[in-house]
């Protein structure tokens, strides 16, 4: 019996210490890569005229620092030839336009020009119907009991559409995305929606709807089913490398990370009852 103790004891101790050590994982780095935030948004009743631009590096798994990427040549054109620029703001990695055109159905064209590479992409500026009404329900959810948003809108009827749908909550530091297309509800009204169990009386929520391209649509989904639906954004780091649509034309194989792209959105900010 003073046996069995004694090694109870013994691998106890075992156990306990072990759990007090400190792992230092050994994680192979990868060369920093460019990263284009390059989201074009034209919100309904704003001239649009002010755009960001942002470019970052991806860095090591552990680093708390996004290193930004300064000096960069970064513009657009569009089908006719005309070009905005996007100087660099203060030495910031954030590159301003304060005479963009934004029309809707027009093609443009990004460039940025960093460290001797080339980085190009093209897309169509997306139209997005109108928020009409918002509805809360109170037995939303598996269980029934959470509080559930529902934002109409008339989806148009004579073309595809495809839409990203973003909810931002004052409770989380995380936003909610999904995406969806109009295949089973073309030219009737919808709805997007969302549910949480922490929404309170008096919380506000902002609701924004994005029209966007179908190439952008098949991005979004890929990245929002690797991140997770509750993600800080879109170009938050995910699990896996998702491939934009920016394409490096002076070494293909250097290829950046981030995705540019044009939407017409509509926001409405909603308090909870």
């Amino acid at each position: 019996m003073k046996k069995l103790v004694f090694l109870i004891a013994f691998f106890t101790s075992l156990l306990f210490s072990s759990c007090e050590d400190v792992v230092d994982v050994d994680l192979d780095t990868a060369p920093p890569k460019l990263v284009i935030e390059a989201v074009i948004n034209w919100q309904k009743g704003s001239s649009g005229r002010q755009q960001v631009i942002k470019l970052t590096t991806t860095t090591g798994y552990f680093d708390t620092q996004i290193p930004i990427v300064t000096g960069a040549m970064v513009y657009v054109k569009n089908s006719k030839n005309q070009r905005f620029n996007f100087p660099e703001l203060n030495k910031s990695g954030r590159y301003v336009c304060n005479d963009f055109k934004p029309v809707i159905n027009e093609e443009y064209t990004l460039t940025v020009i960093s460290q001797g590479n080339t980085y190009t992409a093209t897309e169509t500026l997306k139209s997005v119907a109108p928020i009409t009404r918002i509805e809360q329900k109170n037995d939303g959810g598996f269980t029934g009991q959470d509080i559930e948003i529902r934002s109409y809108f008339t989806d148009p009827g004579d073309e595809d559409n495809y839409y990203l749908f973003k909810y931002v909550y004052p409770n989380k530091v995380t936003s909610n995305f999904y995406v969806s297309e109009d295949k089973f509800y073309q030219g009737n009204e919808i709805f997007s929606t969302t549910d949480d169990e922490d929404l309170k009386a008096g919380n506000e929520i902002e609701v924004t709807h994005y029209g966007i391209s179908k190439q952008y649509y098949n991005y979004m989904n890929i990245l929002v089913g690797i991140a997770g639906s509750n993600v800080g954004g879109p170009f938050q780091s995910p699990p896996a490398t998702v491939r934009g649509n920016i394409i490096n034309t002076t070494d293909k194989n250097n290829y950046a990370l981030g995705y540019f792209s044009l939407s017409e959105s509509d926001s409405q900010k909603y308090t909870i009852k």
